[in-house]
């Protein structure tokens, strides 16, 4: 595909992200190169031009023409190889006045409210200058400041900072402005060029000398004399105009592809609220059944959308709450009642030796007017303390600062870190403590459920092996009639957002035992149970393809275009 080609299928390589800024970037590139627009064996060379050019230096500058300014300058390298009709030339060459602005005595100070713009770096952009907010000089210090004055037709070129590199063109109803020094006059001595010149600036090919030439402790600055030095792809005056016609049509191309993007964008953004929002806060007459429906109306568009990383970070938080709400499956009547569950776990508890169940808390009832939402039938209210085994981790002073707990450590040690990174099922360990590291705390079995209360808040997952953990770390092992403790994993996950919510009898602020003790588990029967946790699995997994597929998608387009783009620039 060549140039010509890739400009007849401009609209479709739009569709990859990060197209449209990279297209503009490319035809400024084909621009420069001389590829943009045939050339024309009629056209005046290039050549002729350079003399009307330093014949007017030499008017305006009375210096005398250096030879290679008429001749124009050849680059030590380059991978442009211009079209015939075309000359390089330094930047210096091609201008009556070059250089940056500079600080009116007294700083900020001599801004005044109105009179003369005094125009600063966040003033110029690459599409014009921006004048809200503009600085105003009286015309006592415009005078004092008058080498510096700018006129209709110069060009503008941010040489220092954040904004190194953006390049405006002063409009044609410009009056009178100044700049500070942070911002490069380019006068053209045939302003005729301006617009060309600025397509050169704004290219990547100038930008990397831009970034190659910067000087000063940060590399933060552009100094005059290598900015003259900069060597320019002159065309012909008539391609010139051709070129910046072209570049004109296909911005206003990109202009529209954008803003075709960006409202599909906003519609699928409107969409995709939409349909969360009559998911998660359903109208009060929303029965079960319409709520299921909505939820499969979402699953069932899920690809389309979720098109961005947090797309699919927001449709993992909404299916994690609607399983815990009892909104994601229908209810079995035939299941055995959540209530009946709790009333088998504290007779159990009951029948276990003393001091068992590590929290030894005596919880009060549930308040039922207080409670984050309704059940549905067959469900039930429960706290951590009463379904199973509850406690923060033991360490009596700091492990890490302890080496005589670690030598020929064998029984495994984690950390807030390790529950943090752990993506449900902690994996990884920060190091292992010895018999005397272990009598200073107490190692949990495999399938207890971690909850962090310090650094990292509320972080959750379940130990794949016989551990330890210190007190900023909270630890529940399910009563043995639970086979795993995935359901409240994803609760906690649910919750972590906000648990406070679910712990309304507290007036604590911060996550510590007391309020976790107090959180409400909205429970259901053992079987639905199962049956929730076997589908929250399947569409987290469908969530992990979806993160990879848009990844993977996201990817190859980017490679696509820039093969494209690459083979664009072979000639036909």
């Amino acid at each position: 595909m060549n140039a010509t080609q890739l400009l007849e299928h401009f609209d479709r390589l739009a569709e990859a992200p990060g197209a449209v800024p990279r297209l503009r970037r490319f035809i400024l590139d084909l621009a420069v190169r001389g590829k943009l627009v045939e050339q024309d064996a009629g056209d005046e060379p290039a050549a002729e031009l350079l003399k009307r050019i330093q014949t007017e230096r030499f008017r305006v500058l009375n210096k005398p023409v250096k030879r290679d300014a008429l001749l124009g300058a050849e680059p030590e390298s380059t991978d442009i190889q211009l079209p015939v009709g075309w000359v390089w030339s330094k930047l210096g060459n091609l201008c009556t006045k070059t250089g940056s602005g500079s600080t009116p005595a007294g700083g900020k100070d001599a801004y005044v409210s109105s009179g003369v713009p005094f125009l600063r770096s966040q003033n110029v952009y690459d599409d014009g200058l921006r004048l809200d907010g503009v600085a105003f000089i009286s015309d006592a210090t415009q005078e004092r400041m008058s080498s510096t004055t700018i006129k209709a037709g110069d060009l503008l070129l941010n040489i220092t900072g954040g904004s190194i590199g953006r390049c405006a063109i002063v409009p044609d109803s410009f009056v009178i402005g100044n700049i500070n020094q942070h911002v490069a006059i380019i006068r053209l001595a045939l302003p005729e060029s301006r617009c060309f010149l600025h397509c050169v600036i704004c290219s990547d090919y100038f930008q990397k000398h831009i970034f190659g030439n910067q000087t000063g402790a940060g590399r933060e600055g552009l100094p005059k004399n290598r900015m003259d030095e900069i060597l320019i792809p002159v065309a012909p005056l008539t391609e010139q105009h051709r070129i910046v016609a072209k570049v004109d049509e296909l911005m206003a191309l990109c202009d529209q592809l954008e803003a075709a993007q960006q409202e599909r964008e906003r519609r699928r953004e409107r969409l995709a609220a939409a349909s969360l929002q009559r998911l998660n806060q359903p109208a009060a007459d929303t029965t079960p059944e319409t709520q299921r429906e909505h939820a499969r109306f979402h699953l069932h568009h899920l690809p389309r959308l979720t098109t961005r990383p947090e797309h699919i970070k927001a449709m993992r938080q909404l299916l994690l709450d609607l399983a815990v709400r009892g909104k994601l499956l229908i209810q079995d009547s035939r299941d055995v009642p959540a209530n009946e569950l709790l009333q088998k776990i504290q007779q159990e508890k009951i029948k276990q030796p003393k001091g068992s169940n590590r929290t030894g808390v005596k919880l009060p009832p549930v308040d039922l007017t207080s409670v984050p939402f309704d059940l549905p039938s067959g469900w039930a209210w429960a706290r951590f303390p009463e379904v199973g085994t509850f406690g923060r981790g033991k360490s009596k002073h700091r492990p890490r600062n302890d080496p005589s707990l670690y030598s020929d450590g064998t029984h495994l040690l984690i950390q807030t870190g390790d529950v943090a990174r752990s993506k449900g099922v902690i994996k990884t360990f920060t190091s292992k403590y010895n018999d005397v590291g272990l009598a200073q705390s107490m190692k949990w079995p495999a399938g207890t459920l971690c909850i962090t209360i310090a650094a990292n808040i509320a972080d959750s997952g379940i130990l794949s092996f016989d551990a330890c953990f210190p007190d900023s770390v909270v630890g529940f092992k399910p009563s043995a009639i639970f086979d795993s403790a995935r359901y409240f994993e994803y609760f906690v996950r649910t919750a972590k957002a906000n648990l406070l919510a679910f712990a309304p009898a507290t007036a604590q602020k911060n996550i510590n035992l007391e309020i976790l003790n107090a959180v409400l588990i909205p429970l259901p029967p053992l079987a639905e149970q199962h049956r929730i946790v076997a589908k929250v699995d399947g569409l987290m997994a469908l969530c992990d393809q979806l993160e990879t597929q848009l990844t993977t998608t996201q990817t190859d387009s980017r490679h696509l275009l820039e093969a494209v783009l690459e083979t664009a620039l072979v000639p036909a």
